[in-house]
This record gives structure tokens, sequence and C-alpha cells, in this order.
């Protein structure tokens, strides 16, 4: 009887680790002719964003808060996972007009 309880942990584990996986995802945000998009978005804490530029110029999204600030080069993309809950108002330092808000639930 007492195999059986060794042999059942390992799978519990196994089980356990891919519960916590299957919550996170992944959650695109582009930035395409100087706007951001979706302007507003709602993710969960341990979910990864990711910033897609498909302009010709650089761009950043950078949490005025201080929770962020993520250098994007023409096409190219950039990830980050989410720590904290709360909201977060983010902009592109090189175009102050693009701007959106990001709300991290726990």
């Amino acid at each position: 009887m007492r195999s059986g309880r060794l042999f059942s942990l390992p799978i519990a584990l196994v089980f356990a680790a891919m519960a916590v996986r299957a919550h996170a995802t992944t959650i695109e945000i582009t930035m395409e002719n100087l706007v951001i998009s979706p302007a507003e978005i709602s993710a969960k804490v341990g979910d990864t964003i990711t910033w897609i530029n498909k302009d010709v110029f650089a761009h950043t999204a950078t949490a005025k808060n201080g929770d962020f600030d993520v250098t994007l080069a023409p096409k190219k993309s950039a990830s980050s996972i989410l720590k904290k809950a709360g909201t977060i108002d983010y902009y592109c330092r090189y175009h102050p007009n693009m701007k959106a808000t990001l709300k991290v639930e726990p």
C-alpha cells in the first residue's frame, strides 16, 4: 500500500504544475499606425503580455507607475509577465499620444 502512495505523489505534482500553467495566458497588444490596440484590456497576475510593434519606427510601452518600460524596435515584439494586480496606464515615450490602460486582476 505504501508503494501506491509513493507512485501517486509524482503524478499529483505533475497535474498540479499543469494546473498552474493552464491559468496563465498570453495577451497580445499591437502598436500600429501610432495606435495601441486594444486601448483597454484586462489580464490576470501571471499572464504574459506580448507587445507587437508593426510600425516602421520604434515605440515603448512605458507604465506611468513604473511597473514596466518596454522598448520595441520597428517590426519587433517583446513580452513581460504580470507580477501584481492594479490598473496600469501606459504610453509610448516617443509618441505620447499613444496611450492605453491595462487592468491586472489577482
